[in-house]
């Protein structure tokens, strides 16, 4: 895949909402803590499915060049060949989302 064909799919979760947004640039280089995504990409021009999914999301990001999303809401960052329907869906499904796994162990009373 050449540079100029690269396209990243980025999920994250923010606000009971589950977003899926392609973009042509990333970088973690700006702000410590978040990804930068320039040159979103709304839907794959050659597709055939409906626009009216998009308009939330065209709405929510117009005149926005380049996003900011804190590293912690990012669930999943996948290059891809082909772009795919950007969407924002509401309300969260408890198996797309498992918390990171962890060794931490509360402190109790009995332990110090």
């Amino acid at each position: 895949m050449t540079t100029a064909n690269r396209l990243y799919r980025i999920l994250f979760q923010q606000n009971d909402k589950m977003y899926e947004i392609y973009t042509k640039y990333l970088s973690d280089e700006s702000l410590m803590g978040f990804i930068e995504a320039e040159s979103l990409v709304f839907s794959d021009t050659s597709s055939d499915e409906p626009v009216t999914e998009l308009e939330a999301l065209k709405t929510e990001f117009s005149g926005v060049s380049r996003v900011h999303i804190p590293i912690h809401l990012v669930i999943r960052i996948d290059e891809v060949e082909a772009g795919g329907l950007a969407k924002v869906t509401s309300g969260v499904q408890k198996a797309d989302v498992k918390p990171f796994p962890t060794t931490h162990r509360p402190i109790s009373r009995d332990d110090k």
